[in-house]
């Protein structure tokens, strides 16, 4: 018989049975679909408008859904902190990776981002297996990467930027998604969302603020915000609560092949045989890895 919760009698919640693996493939679609739809809104609203619009949409979405100010003021101080930070971390996160994506490749941007990752993998790593699966990924990252600074050193400046603060969402993001047993953590990714909205507003409020009489910018930004901070960000909360940081941190490797992927299908920017060699590296590191014991 089913319950309320989504239970049946000798059965946990929906949400428990999808495997984790299966919310952070939703999460890394989500993570570049995006930005991409971004990338085109960058002809009517300037670059930190972009980042505004994103964040400040997700916020309000989580604000009418899951009224996160609740488990924030439930919430132990420690864990009030840390959503705090993590709120922070959304704000300038996202501004540095819209100034980087403005300038560069959206599969450069993903490599780049994956260099703090796998220093958190390798913290994690427990057997020979893992070390040859972090070996093969970052093999394949740094064929992605290809990185040249003639041209365009402000957006890797920009790029590298987000690729530190990346790293730091993956350690917040997991504690977050652990901080409070008695709240959900949805609820909290809500609360650090609403604190990224009052953050964010100094660097970009006044760019996005002609997109708020322009009904074609507006509703483009509401759905960036969807599908950039709201649906991966739920995936990963989900997918963190029942996975080794490490192991996470290891998955993020495949965010620059789907960066690629969704390049060449939204925004036509074709790769190289090599990025395609760097695709198929990611991919079977990915697949080797185990969660350490």
């Amino acid at each position: 018989m089913n319950t309320l919760d989504g239970k049946t009698d000798n059965q946990p919640p929906l949400a428990d049975r999808i495997p984790p693996h299966a919310y952070f493939v939703g999460s890394a679609i989500f993570h570049y679909l995006g930005p991409s739809f971004a990338v085109l809104l960058f002809a009517r609203v300037p670059v930190p408008g972009v980042a505004w619009l994103r964040i400040v949409s997700a916020a309000l979405v989580f604000a009418l859904w899951r009224r996160p100010w609740r488990a924030f003021l439930s919430a132990e101080r420690r864990a009030q902190a840390t959503m705090i930070a993590l709120g922070g971390v959304f704000a300038l996160m996202n501004y540095s990776f819209y100034k980087a994506i403005a300038a560069l490749p959206l599969g450069t941007v993903a490599a780049i981002e994956f260099i703090g990752p796998v220093a958190l993998a390798l913290a994690g790593v427990r057997s020979r297996r893992n070390i040859v699966a972090l070996g093969l990924t970052a093999a394949g990252v740094s064929l992605l990467t290809q990185v040249r600074f003639g041209g365009a050193p402000e957006a890797f400046f920009w790029a590298f930027a987000n690729a530190g603060l990346f790293t730091a969402y993956i350690v917040l993001a997991h504690a977050v998604s652990r901080a409070d047993p008695a709240t959900s953590p949805i609820d909290r990714l809500g609360a650090a969302m609403i604190v990224a909205g009052v953050a964010i507003s100094p660097l970009g409020l006044r760019d996005a603020a002609p997109a708020l009489l322009d009904p074609i910018a507006l509703g483009a930004g509401i759905a960036v915000g969807l599908s950039s901070s709201v649906i991966p960000y739920v995936f990963d909360q989900l997918a963190m609560a029942r996975l080794p940081r490490a192991t996470y941190a290891l998955f993020v490797a495949l965010l620059p092949a789907t960066a690629v992927i969704i390049g060449v299908l939204v925004l036509r920017q074709m790769p190289t045989p090599v990025d395609i060699q760097g695709v198929a590296l990611v991919a079977a590191g990915v697949a080797l890895h185990r969660p350490a014991e």
